[in-house]
């Protein structure tokens, strides 16, 4: 692939010179945007402003009297404070371990005994006070200071934690300790090889590992990939993915703080469509369950509405894709009425793919999916009405980005091409291995992990890929999820998963078979498309009976082997188990990136599984 000329984004070595470059030459630009609750209006800060509440914040980490490398921790969602803190910390030599703002206490606590962290800033104290209960018995021997940024401490409040007195403080109070440092007394700005975080990976089983990622790895991630998109000074990102998530921070933050762009942060995953019209941002990150589930919106409303929108936007959807493919020099598929395209195309345009586009703003450049794979009739559906949608690969391993979709050449059933001085290959088993500048530094205090994740000097991604599209990656799926049944059947469960959903009936879908005699699912019902199915069968939706009544089994049985029509029969599900609560992150279910936590999955619902294969045995 070719690269565009060097630029000043190519001089940074650490990310304070991102911030440095963006002060000097854009002061008075909007950085970041936030929405008050209070006077219920969005407000802006400039790149001044925001430099000098960093300066502030770099004060008070001085008088705490930290040193180079010490872990300080934050548990925030997306907002101002949180980039502030991230930057102070990064300014002062600091590694900073962002915590994940919706997951348990307990996760929280063992990510902070485990960081070694000395520091937190949080919003309030029963943010902390359940923190605290979940360290009880272990505690958390090396914190000194917990910081509230929504709440007022009483002066000498402290909290006893095993053993020693951890000092509890309001962010004002905290930060009028630092008001006497001079400039010169700052703690000293880093070096290319230090650390810039603990990012700890969400992981779907076993504990989280904290990746340590240098200010090179994620600068070089940043020069990688602005030599495969054009950012600049004018654009606005809308950052709702949390910072916890390498995706957000360096795709999303890292790369708006290097060419000035502005961020604006939304207010929660409910108000995203909202936010997006408000906001009208041309940039933004997100995983696959937000396009899902604004597909899912719009389907809902073609199904409810008229015969002639139904029509109009089928030949939209057809005509719209003719032009993408032919964009981004893919098949063109023939029909009798391509030759209408450009006739028709404006008022198609006009009146079909326009509301498409306003439901994200209206002015969307582009839009960048990672973090799982995105299914392909989503991703169809708004490329050909104008959404492009760029899939990324990588891994928090990666810092994240390892291959990055181009504008010209997207092709939705790909994730893109390697970024530019990143090496991948095949291994064994079609395993993708990554060498670049971005591959992180280890794990944190776990050397044997450290060595099993490399090959002779390549990183092992733990997915299956294939290559063979002109040098496109595409991932066929992590290797540990591929399922061997107990007749040597191999199936991509997200494949399956992802057919299914094609039915609106079907919210989430995880695939079984792992070392069982066949395939099976456990399928999430959509609220009102099961009560409606019910009412054409005559029957209770509310009666958990229905669930696994003989007529309801008949019915979903069908209708998920139409929508698995393609695959080998061996790789169709013979028996579906149907359940109405929604998994989630708050139950556990969901990693904070929105994956399918399958073992929690598997154990939270064994008894709908076993009921599955009654009367068959395993190997």
């Amino acid at each position: 692939m070719t690269t565009t000329a060097r630029s000043f984004v190519d001089d940074f070595r650490t990310i304070p010179d991102m911030l440095h470059h963006t002060v000097a030459k854009w002061p008075d630009r909007e950085a970041f945007r936030q929405y008050d609750y209070t006077e219920k209006r969005w407000f802006s800060i400039t790149w001044k402003v925001f430099n000098e509440a960093v300066l502030r914040w770099r004060r008070a980490f001085t008088a705490m009297g930290l040193k180079k490398g010490d872990r300080v921790a934050m548990l925030l969602t997306n907002c101002i404070d949180a980039v502030t803190f991230d930057e102070a910390a990064l300014g002062c030599n600091l590694v900073p371990v962002p915590l994940h703002a919706i997951d348990t206490a307990g996760s929280s606590a063992y990510i902070l005994r485990d960081s070694n962290a000395q520091f937190l800033v949080t919003t309030s104290r029963a943010r902390w006070n359940a923190i605290a209960e979940a360290s009880s018995e272990e505690g958390l021997p090396d914190m000194r200071y917990v910081v509230f940024t929504n709440e007022d401490m009483p002066e000498g409040t402290k909290s006893p934690l095993g053993g020693h007195d951890i000092e509890l403080l309001g962010i004002d109070a905290w930060l009028a300790r630092g008001a006497s440092i001079t400039d010169d007394q700052l703690l000293p700005e880093p070096e290319a090889d230090d650390l810039a975080g603990f990012i700890y990976t969400s992981g779907t089983t076993g504990r989280p590992k904290g990746v340590m990622i240098s200010h090179r790895n994620i600068v070089s991630n940043v020069q990688q990939i602005s030599q495969c998109f054009e950012f600049n000074e004018e654009d606005v990102f809308l950052s709702f993915l949390p910072f916890s998530h390498t995706f957000e921070r360096t795709v999303a933050h890292y790369n708006s703080l290097a060419h000035g762009s502005a961020m604006a942060f939304a207010r929660n995953a409910a108000l995203i469509e909202n936010d997006l019209r408000e906001v009208q941002p041309t940039l933004m990150c997100s995983v696959p369950r937000i396009y899902e589930k604004i597909h899912q919106r719009f389907l809902h409303d073609l199904a409810v509405g008229t015969e002639e929108k139904r029509h109009q936007t089928a030949w939209a959807l057809e005509a719209g894709w003719r032009r993408f493919a032919e964009a981004n020099h893919l098949p063109i598929e023939t029909s009798p009425r391509a030759q209408l395209d450009d006739t028709v195309w404006p008022r198609l345009d006009s009146e079909i793919a326009s509301e498409v586009r306003d439901a994200f703003g209206g002015r969307l450049r582009a839009t960048f999916a990672g973090g799982a794979s995105l299914n392909y009739a989503v991703a169809r559906f708004f490329c050909a009405l104008g959404i492009n949608i760029l899939q990324v690969y990588g891994l928090t391993e990666t810092s994240p980005i390892v291959s990055f979709t181009r504008m010209k050449d997207n092709h939705p059933d790909c994730v893109g091409h390697p970024a530019p001085n990143c090496e991948v290959k095949l291994g064994a088993n079609d395993e993708l291995l990554v060498r670049g500048p971005q591959v992180m530094l280890g794990y944190w205090n776990r050397p044997h992990d450290t060595e099993a994740a490399f090959e002779d000097g390549w990183f092992r991604t733990g997915d299956q890929a294939d290559l063979s599209d002109g040098g496109r990656v595409r991932i066929k799926g992590r290797i540990k999820e591929i399922l061997v049944t107990s007749t040597g059947e191999k199936i991509a469960p997200v494949d399956v998963e992802f057919a299914i959903q094609e039915d609106r009936l079907f919210e989430q879908v995880i695939v079984l078979g792992d070392n069982l005699p066949f395939v099976t699912a456990l399928v999430v019902l959509n609220d009102h498309l099961w009560r409606e199915f019910c009412t054409e069968l005559n029957l209770d939706p509310d009666d958990e009976a229905t669930l696994t009544s003989r007529d309801v089994q008949r019915h979903i049985l069908r209708r998920v082997r139409q929508t698995c029509k393609a695959f080998p029969q061996y790789g169709v599900p013979r028996a579906i188990a149907l359940t109405r609560e929604p998994w989630t992150v708050e139950n556990g279910m969901l990693t904070p990136t929105m994956k399918l936590r399958r073992p929690q999955i598997l154990t939270a619902h064994a008894k709908l599984i076993e009921q599955l294969y009654a009367g068959h045995t395993t190997r």
